[in-house]
């Protein structure tokens, strides 16, 4: 894949059309179940605003068309190809709609301070639904997966809940420098995606106009990822995780399903076909 030395190199790439129109529909219909079926972890912000930003986190084992689409979806492959890895196991779904006059702002941040792994194979997918233009879309520093973690903070009102002030550095302004800190964002059709590093800075704007920007995103675990718990409560939370698996222990659990591997003898589903099929009304795994 030409564009894994882009992603090795900026930490985010653009992958075009590699997702069908059946692949969309899916999405969004894994949206509109979610949106319809929020979860206790689900949160939703702008409330002083126009719009707003509705967000939630592991439904895919709850709401069929998530894990249909997680599954059935080139996703997975895909991130293997990025990372280099030989298995791939989902970590967690979330899903982002910014609903139309949304004008809260995602800030700059890194995800892998809130989440309760380590290591470098990893890739998380922005799949949007909708068409997104670039002054709307998904940015990134270009090379921030390198390091190091700045310091995260809450996004409303910046807090520092996860580390003591002064132990990482604050997040530089990246405008005031533009050659040293390059950003780099898409305008995206559906049927594009987006794939990051966990480490790499990212934000966006809010949303312009009548339209929404509804995105599933998914974040995939390669082969060096392992579990490292943290001291403060992670985003999203896996409770009693700690109790099961050891600090440093590979993600061999079944909260994190094995979703590619390159090792067995049956070929891939991906394979035979790579989407599920729609039978009334619900998901079923294409036949052998």
């Amino acid at each position: 894949m030409i564009i894994e030395g882009d992603y090795q190199r900026d930490g985010a790439v653009c992958v075009r059309q590699a997702f069908t129109a059946e692949h969309v529909a899916m999405a969004t219909e894994a949206i509109e179940a979610n949106l319809a079926n929020l979860s206790p972890m689900a949160k939703r912000a702008s409330a002083d605003d126009d719009g707003a930003f509705i967000e939630d986190f592991r439904s895919w084992d709850r709401i069929p068309a998530i894990e249909a689409f997680i599954r059935y979806s080139p996703a997975a492959e895909i991130a293997a190809e990025l990372t280099g890895s030989s298995t791939i196991r989902l970590y967690h779904d979330h899903m982002l709609v910014k609903e139309p006059g949304t004008r809260q702002r995602t800030p700059w941040h890194q995800d892998q301070p809130y989440y309760n792994v380590d290591g470098s194979q990893n890739a998380s997918m922005w799949f949007p639904v909708d068409p997104v233009p670039r002054a709307a879309t998904l940015e990134f520093i270009a090379g921030s997966h390198r390091g190091p973690w700045f310091m995260p903070r809450t996004f409303l009102d910046e807090q520092a809940k996860w580390f003591p002030e002064g132990s990482l550095a604050e997040m530089p302004d990246f405008a005031a420098d533009p050659e040293r800190w390059p950003v780099i964002g898409w305008e995206l059709e559906p049927g594009d995606a987006v794939f990051f590093n966990m480490v790499a800075v990212h934000g966006s704007a809010g949303v312009d106009g009548p339209h929404r920007r509804r995105v599933l995103s998914v974040r995939f675990l390669g082969d060096d990822m392992v579990h490292a718990p943290r001291r403060w409560t992670t985003s999203p939370p896996f409770p009693g995780l700690t109790d099961e698996l050891a600090p440093g222990a590979a993600m061999d659990h079944p909260l994190f399903p094995v979703l590619w591997e390159t090792t067995i003898d049956e070929p891939h589903p991906h394979e035979k076909r790579r989407s599920a099929l729609l039978v009334d009304g619900g998901y079923v795994q294409p036949d052998s």
